[in-house]
């Protein structure tokens, strides 16, 4: 004689609890089921629906100071993440005033050396996170104008200077 099972009954149960312990009724036991798939009580989804604006504002904050001798500068850069989501991969691209040529830089990696400058992240300077900060820099010579880039932008997107 062949012993026999009750695994349906036992997986109504469980469903009848599981649902019990959410505080929705479970199919079957008078109550129509939920029309959607979330829990109840639990925050909408963070995920921006398409057609939704984007978020105003800067994704990034610069920091940039200078400090100059003879025809030469040593430039001080900070970006400041100030977006929600981690930055990976990042770029940072800005025009050097005319005269201005970098001649070594440090915690990024500078190209061209003058005109529009993209800045890649080098080694361990490639992550910022959110509300992070990573500081970057460059000597650069210079023929007399000694004035700092006019606007920055973090991968594609406009920063704010501050």
């Amino acid at each position: 004689m062949r012993p026999t099972s009750s695994l349906p009954g036992v997986a109504a149960a469980a469903v009848t609890l599981a649902a019990a312990l959410a505080g929705v009724s479970a199919p079957g036991a008078g109550a129509t089921p939920p029309s959607s798939t979330a829990v109840p009580g639990s925050p909408p989804p963070s995920s921006p629906v398409p057609g939704d604006p984007a978020p105003s504002g800067a994704a990034c904050t610069i920091r940039y100071s200078a400090y100059t001798w003879e025809t030469y500068l040593t430039s001080s850069i900070t970006i400041v993440n100030t977006g929600a989501t981690t930055v990976t991969s990042w770029r940072l691209t800005f025009p050097l005033p005319a005269g201005q040529r970098i001649t070594t830089g440090w915690n990024a990696v500078y190209s061209p050396s003058s005109g529009t400058v993209t800045a890649r992240g080098h080694d361990d300077h490639v992550t910022i996170g959110p509300g992070g900060a990573i500081a970057i820099g460059f000597v650069a010579d210079h023929t007399g104008d000694t004035g700092s880039p006019s606007s920055f932008a973090l991968n594609g997107t406009p920063c704010a200077l501050g």
